[in-house]
């Protein structure tokens, strides 16, 4: 039997993302990032990385994505992290 599920992923419910890209962002930039946590580090491999993390619906997320998009920076990830109330 499956498993009944309490709370789903839906359009308008913040969630936890994480969201990288190459290189460390100007600092000018991180201003407009409001509430998201901004980590700079490297991979495996010693190329730089800005990792945002932060709660937003998708229209936020999508908003964001643009943002980077505009200020010409590839995606290296989008992840959702699950919480612990949360299930798919």
């Amino acid at each position: 039997m499956a498993q009944d599920c309490v709370n789903r992923l839906t359009l308008d419910r913040p969630v936890q993302y994480r969201v990288q890209v190459p290189g460390h962002l100007d600092p000018s930039w991180v201003d407009w990032l409001g509430e998201l946590q901004v980590e700079f580090g490297c991979d495996e491999k010693g190329t730089s990385i800005t990792t945002l993390t932060g709660r937003m619906d998708q229209a936020a997320l999508i908003g964001l994505l643009r943002r980077l998009y505009a200020w010409g920076l590839p995606l290296i990830s989008v992840t959702h992290l699950k919480e612990k109330s949360f299930m798919l």
